[in-house]
């Protein structure tokens, strides 16, 4: 693992207010460091924190206090334009429920990151058409969402995702909704690419055995960190 860290998270608290003037406080103080090619699960019950801790640190959202760092550049204060260029420029974010453009095919859903930079043309067509080919979408490039199952959309997914050629991939419930084999296959290709591009992955996921495939497990409870278990030969069994 390289020395640079990619990710600095320090004393991260997320309080939203509520009916009466009561106040939830759904993070506490969340605090850890992940250098690049590193690989994290962060695991817990529902209403944990998991998906909250994890739009925190993709600039989806701000902390109440706290702070986070995405590739040496700091996010709290930045104007939500800011955070957008952080976001193209580094990350890159699979979510549970995909987020893919209705409208768009999936070879024109995997170009939206470059599109965005300005960066399209033939080259960018050719990464995305290899991208679909290595999640096994050789001959969905034209297909729509609505046109393609849940596995297939998750997959899409996570080749633009990598468009981007993220130097960290968030990942929320990547597996969830898809039957095992496809599972299998996602897992395969998150770990995949995050071993052949140096990516640093971190995973929210109820799977405690795609947890393991990670170095380091963070565990949540009530919106604390509970444990911080380091399993630096999880790639090693694999």
């Amino acid at each position: 693992m390289s020395e640079q860290t990619m990710l600095k998270v320090e004393r991260l608290t997320k309080t939203y207010g509520g009916a009466g003037g009561r106040s939830l406080t759904v993070l506490k103080e969340v605090s850890f460091e992940l250098g690049a090619g590193a690989t994290l699960a962060i695991v817990g019950p529902s209403g944990s924190g998991k998906t909250t801790l994890l739009g925190l640190c993709a600039g989806l959202d701000r902390p109440s206090s706290g702070g986070v760092a995405l590739a040496g550049e700091s996010i709290g204060g930045m104007s939500e334009d800011a955070r957008a260029r952080v976001r193209n420029d580094h990350v890159g974010f699979v979510f549970q429920n995909f987020q893919l453009v209705p409208t768009l095919t999936a070879l024109e859903n995997v170009l939206v990151p470059v599109e965005l930079r300005g960066q399209g043309g033939p080259e960018a067509e050719e990464e995305a058409r290899g991208l679909l080919t290595r999640v096994g979408l050789q001959e969905r490039f034209d297909h729509y969402p609505i046109q393609l199952s849940g596995g297939e959309q998750q997959r899409v997914a996570l080749a633009r995702a990598f468009m981007n050629r993220p130097k960290i991939l968030f990942c929320d419930e990547p597996t969830g909704n898809l039957d095992d084999d496809t599972a299998a296959a996602m897992v395969e290709l998150i770990f995949g690419l995050n071993r052949e591009r140096g990516t640093t992955l971190v995973l929210v996921t109820h799977n405690l055995e795609l947890a393991r495939r990670c170095e380091r497990i963070l565990r949540l409870k009530g919106g604390a960190v509970v444990s911080d278990e380091l399993r630096l030969a999880a790639h090693e069994t694999h």
